[in-house]
């Protein structure tokens, strides 16, 4: 047993945003979706045309509710016998019946989260018997996977796996096994859910190569990678033993992608698009840049550096920083501040054109940064994009995209996700303390 008795709860905060509305998703009811109709995604919206600004009037606590309740109420419908959920096919992209689909524990793992964010647990709640048949069939999985296993899943060819990456289903669910470990579990579930974080744990560093990227990447593979750096710290915060020199590399190659003195944006590895690299370096580098604001901030309290110093690496080794760990926090720094600016400018965050689940994991992943570097600015973003979410709801509770990741069932536990933010700011917090 890896993990440790300690648990600090980290989930896995996916961001969205979306701009003006391109056409509304209740067409999908009326005419089958094509994937070579590829004009718009997920919530049907280019960021670069509209800014979000001003949406946050719609996000007042008598509207959020009800919205939330009509997703949840739609998850719970479209759960499988089997007890998961799934995304459905690569090569089916225009299925959007939840039952229609095999189960996958990547969608089950985001719907699963949606749920216990929302307030349900497996103890309590409208939910918690959708809950407790969602982890029944995650612990199975994970249960039945030898060690020689690559991957926690048979399942191949999902959306989500071509999207994203091949091993996306061991990282999501080492994220909702982390982010369980904080519930009032009784002792066998508690063994189980703890072993199987280590098994996910071991798959997601098996799978990491030595420059710190993740094998077998999808069509952005970045994103995976980005992902899979949080996952690993909410695994952490709750006790999970972890390779340091992985988790390092990991975070070094995340930040590579941006470099903090040109501005420039390495995109080889995201698909060719600027967002998708950007946001990932934001969030590979946000624990690291909240300890360099930290360590000056506590400096100046003490009366150690004058209210005008910055971070710098000099500045970090006269507070005794080692030489080595000043460079290291000051550069975490400098790729936090000038990646997370540029992530959020309307011509990047326009992505491929139109957003797919690829732009708005993206948007995840930015968000997720501010939130963990206890950035006060999360505030302003959150509320103008749950704002817009909730403009955008189908008639049904669900939410759908057009290409990429198109699932109903992974769009709608995304933007539950994102809804319901204000339940886990702290304990979002909490996974950027050292």
């Amino acid at each position: 047993m890896k993990t440790k008795t300690k648990f600090v709860v980290s989930t896995l905060v996916i961001i969205m945003v979306s701009g003006a509305a391109l056409f509304l998703n209740k067409s999908l009811e009326k005419e089958p979706l094509l994937v070579k109709q590829e004009k718009g995604c997920v919530f049907m919206t280019t960021f670069g045309e509209e800014s979000s600004d001003g949406y946050a009037k719609h996000k007042i606590r008598e509207n959020i509710q009800p919205i939330v309740n009509e997703g949840l109420n739609w998850l719970a419908s479209a759960q499988l016998e089997n007890g998961g959920y799934g995304a459905g096919s690569h090569n089916r992209q225009g299925e959007m019946n939840p039952h229609a689909v095999n189960a996958d524990p990547a969608t089950t793992s985001m719907v699963a989260m949606a749920i216990l964010r929302s307030g349900s647990t497996l103890n309590r709640g409208e939910y918690k018997e959708q809950l407790k048949k969602a982890v029944e069939f995650l612990l199975t999985q994970v249960e039945s996977v030898s060690k020689d296993d690559v991957f926690i899943t048979s399942e191949k060819g999902t959306q989500i796996q071509s999207k994203l990456g091949n091993n996306i289903d061991a990282v999501l669910t080492a994220q909702f096994f982390s982010n369980l470990l904080k519930e009032q579990l009784d002792r066998d579930t508690k063994k189980r859910v703890q072993k199987c974080l280590d098994v996910c744990v071991d798959k997601i560093q098996s799978a990491t190569d030595k420059d710190g990227k993740m094998k077998g990447a999808g069509w952005a593979g970045v994103l995976q990678s980005g992902l899979a750096t949080s996952a690993l710290e909410s695994a952490e915060s709750v006790g999970a033993t972890l390779d340091e020199v992985v988790v390092t590399s990991q975070k070094q190659y995340l930040k590579s992608n941006f470099d903090e003195e040109s501005k420039s944006v390495k995109t080889t590895d995201g698909a060719g698009i600027i967002l998708y690299s950007v946001s990932n370096s934001a969030r590979g580098s946000a624990k690291d840049a909240r300890k360099a604001k930290e360590l000056i901030a506590k400096a100046k309290k003490e009366g150690k550096l004058k209210k005008e110093d910055k971070v710098t690496v000099e500045n970090l080794q006269d507070i005794g920083v080692s030489e080595s760990e000043a460079i290291s926090y000051t550069s975490s720094y400098n790729v936090y501040n000038a990646s997370k600016i540029q992530a959020q400018q309307n011509d990047v965050m326009a992505g491929f054109g139109n957003n797919g689940g690829e732009e708005f994991l993206s948007f995840l992943q930015t968000g997720e940064s501010m939130v963990v570097n206890d950035d006060d600015e999360w505030m302003t973003w959150y509320d103008n994009i749950s704002g817009r979410l909730m403009t955008i709801q189908n008639d049904d509770g669900s939410w759908n995209g057009h290409h990429c990741i198109t699932s109903p069932v992974f769009c709608t536990a995304t933007s539950l996700l994102i809804l319901s933010i204000e339940n886990d700011i702290e304990n979002l917090k909490q996974t950027g303390e050292n």
